[in-house]
């Protein structure tokens, strides 16, 4: 029995007819394999910085406002980090943009590496960041910012013989349900600026 055909009725042309089908199919399926590849591919792109290894903005922003759907409905807490690189115009001027974007990769990776798994980091624009922590108090978010702008300033880029120090400034917002997207990340902004003007 060929393709629930029974071999009685398998003729040479039957038999020739069903092998060309099924080819066909086989040819198909690996098409839309192949096809499925390409849009997971395409959409884990649309979602990466383009020279980090985090998340963009918009990646970002989607996670933010499914987190705060679930904050709401389940009253489970959580805090938005936002972070700033400062004086990144002095180290473009000092040492050129490679250097620029190597200190950029440099604190990415720093965020990365002291953090959960569980947690989001993205870059939200040229110099800022944000990391969204689940199930963490303010104070919890308040010492994990502290600690990573800590890790930050003691681990300076070593670029072509230089070391380069950097630091951040940081603002912290908690949202625990009826939050948006917008007001939460405003905020966090506006503590980060608070943090920045104080340091000044």
């Amino acid at each position: 029995m060929l393709a629930g055909v029974p071999e009685a009725e398998l003729t040479p042309k039957v038999r020739s007819a069903l092998m060309t089908l099924l080819n066909e199919v086989r040819r198909l399926r690996g098409e839309l394999e192949q096809s499925h590849k390409r849009i997971a591919f395409l959409e884990t792109l649309s979602d990466q910085d383009a020279l980090l290894p985090l998340i963009n903005r918009r990646a970002f922003v989607r996670e933010l406002s499914r987190f705060l759907s679930f904050a709401e409905r389940y009253g489970t807490p959580g805090c938005v980090l936002y972070l700033d690189l400062d004086e990144m115009k002095r180290v473009n001027d000092a040492y050129g943009h490679a250097a620029g974007d190597a200190l950029l990769k440099h604190v990415a990776d720093l965020l990365l590496a002291n953090l959960r798994s569980s947690d989001i980091v993205g870059r939200l624009g040229g110099d800022e960041f944000g990391v969204i922590l689940i199930n963490a108090s303010r104070p919890d978010a308040e010492r994990k910012a502290s600690l990573l702008a800590r890790r930050i300033a003691e681990t300076p880029l070593h670029w072509q013989g230089e070391e380069i120090h950097a630091s951040v400034s940081w603002g912290v917002y908690g949202f625990s349900g009826g939050d948006d997207v917008d007001g939460t990340l405003r905020a966090a902004d506006e503590a980060m600026y608070a943090n920045k003007r104080a340091r000044a």
